[in-house]
Parts: C-alpha cells; structure tokens; sequence
C-alpha cells in the first residue's frame, strides 16, 4: 500500500514537470522544446544563445512567472480544499465555504474602486486589503458557527453560507455605484493570473508554505477527525483547539493566494475528492497529493485560457468553473442520494 501511494506521488510530480515544460512551450507563440530548453539553460549560466533574445522575454519574463503564481495558487486551493472537508467530513466543502473568497474580494474591490491606501501602499494595497477581508469574513463565520464553545459541522457550513451572502451583497452594491471602473473590478473578480507583479508573489509565499507544512504535521489529526469527534477526543486530540487551528491555516493559504489572483472557484472541491478516491482518505498523503493536483490543473486550465483563442484570453475562474460545476452537481447528487 506503501509503495502505491509513493508510485501515486512520483507520478504526479513527473505530470506536473512535463505540464511546466508544455505551459512555458505552449501561448500566443508556440515555442519548441529546444528553445525553451536553451532559454531556462541560458539563464541559468548566464548566456544567452544568440537570436534567443526574443524567446528569452517570452519564457523568462511572460510564461514563467504566470507558470509559477499557478502553480503556489494550484497547490494552495488543494491542500487547502483537502483539509477543510476533512474537517468538516463534507465532500462539497471547499476553501471558500466559510466566507473567505466574498470577504477577500470585497477588500479588495473597495481599494479599486475608491483608491485608498494605494497612496500610501502602493502595489501592495489591493493584496492586503483583499487578505484583511478574507481573514476577517473567517473570524465572523467561526464567531456565528460556534454554539457552546464549540464548531459544529452544520453551523460552521451555514454560517459561512449566510456570510457569503451577505458580502455577496454588498459585493453588489460597490460594482453598482462605480460603473466606470467596472471592467477591471470584473476581470479580478473572475480569476487571472496575467501581469501579476513577482513581488506580490513572492510576499504571498510565506502565507502559504507556513500553513501548508502546519497541515501536514496535522494530517494524523485529520486522519482522527474522520472517525468523529468523539473518538478523535478519546484518543487525545484536542478536538475544539485543532479544528479552530486547521480552519485558520487552510483560510490563511487562501485568502493569501485569492489577494494575488482574484477568485477562482472549483480546484479546491473538485481536485481533493478525486484524489481521495485514488490515493485514499489518508490525509498525510492527501494533502500533498491534492497540492500537486491542484497546481496540475491550474496550470493547465491557465494555459487553456490563454491559447483557446487567438489575440484573446479567457479568466481562468470561468474556465475552471465551467470544468468544476458538472463536478459540483454530480457530488450534489451522490450526497442528496446519502441523505
């Protein structure tokens, strides 16, 4: 059994290798293997081929950073997708069922529609404001989910629905009085991973690389937590602490990737259920598998989005969502099925 899953694994990240090397040969112009391979050498040493200069802007400048921001948002939407339907024992929960994404976006809506603190803040005022709001639309959820002390699957779910709502709304209302600066605003809010500023990128890394590893140094504990809250306390799993811990640690990873990337919906549902029912519910091997699927298919479904259609580019949360929802109705059914 071992060795399946260490075979699941090795095969993962040699797609997900081979699926890096196609997004940085594969765009608006098509480049060969060969040039893509001098171009990364040529980097590395420090010569550059001569009459690679054009194909060294394309790869370095254009195609890796975006090949890398989908890769770190990917793998964050995952193993954050991972960890909150282990905890809440929900196949249709995801990163941002408790209000992260709607409180994310609206921070960051409202320092691009008013301005303030860009003046103070500069690149790193929409990031922060969109970190701030999803943090906080968490904090309101856990508060509105905890009855007695303690987060109840049921509440903790609904509290996040009647969040998402709310924000949702008011979501409405500030795209509503600023009509001018609509477009933009709107391409955010579908997800892009274009003209990202490798600053930001890297700013966001710590927040997810930290909760990350905190996951997987917790995946016994999610492990336990599948046998119910009971026994997980019997068998000495501080059932309350670890839960409110493994909330915050999987919101963190995404509300720091939501800030860089706008939303993008589905890889959190969809890649974690499918992984568990390749490799299993063991979450010590779930959550990295699930980080390795998810930047698989955000890298693809990013290169989709940007050669589907010549001189134009798709937001990838749409190309994502029009993946994810048949997905989302099918698990709808099989649950409505169990209940």
């Amino acid at each position: 059994m071992r060795a399946h899953k260490a075979m699941w694994m090795a095969g993962m990240g040699g797609a997900l290798l081979l699926s890096l090397l196609a997004s940085l040969m594969l765009g608006s112009v098509d480049l060969p293997l060969s040039t893509v391979g001098r171009v990364l050498w040529g980097k590395v040493t420090g010569h550059v081929a001569e009459g690679d200069a054009v194909a060294q802007a394309i790869v370095w400048n254009l195609r890796v950073p975006r090949a890398m921001l989908a890769l770190l948002v990917g793998a964050a939407l995952g193993a954050a997708g991972a960890a909150y339907q282990g905890v809440l024992r929900n196949p249709l929960a995801d990163p941002y069922i408790l209000g992260v994404s709607s409180g994310a976006a609206l921070g960051a809506v409202l320092v691009l529609l008013t301005g303030w603190p860009q003046a103070h803040l500069g690149l790193f005022a929409v990031p922060l404001a969109a970190f701030g709001g999803g943090m906080a639309a968490l904090l309101v959820t856990l508060r509105l989910g905890a009855i007695g002390g303690r987060l109840g699957r049921e509440t903790t779910l609904l509290a996040g629905v009647v969040v998402q709502a709310f924000l949702g709304a008011a979501l409405t209302l500030a795209l509503a009085f600023s009509a001018d600066r609509l477009p933009n605003v709107i391409y955010w809010l579908m997800g892009s991973l274009a003209n990202r500023d490798p600053i930001l990128v890297a700013a966001a890394l710590p927040y997810v690389l930290v909760p990350f590893v905190l996951l997987l140094l917790w995946a016994r504990d999610l492990n336990v937590f599948t046998l119910g809250e009971e026994q997980a306390a019997h068998l000495g799993v501080e059932t309350e602490r670890r839960k409110t811990h493994i909330l915050l640690a999987a919101s963190l990873m995404t509300a720091a990737v939501v800030s860089v990337s706008g939303i993008i919906g589905f890889v959190g549902l969809v890649v974690p259920h499918v992984m568990r029912l390749l490799v299993g519910p063991d979450h010590r091997v779930l959550v990295p598998m699930s980080a390795l699927a998810g930047a698989f298919v955000l890298l693809w479904a990013d290169t989709f989005a940007r050669t589907v259609l010549a001189g134009a580019e798709l937001p990838v949360g749409a190309v994502t969502a029009i993946l994810g929802a048949p997905f989302f109705a099918y698990l709808l059914r099989r649950s409505r099925r169990g209940w």
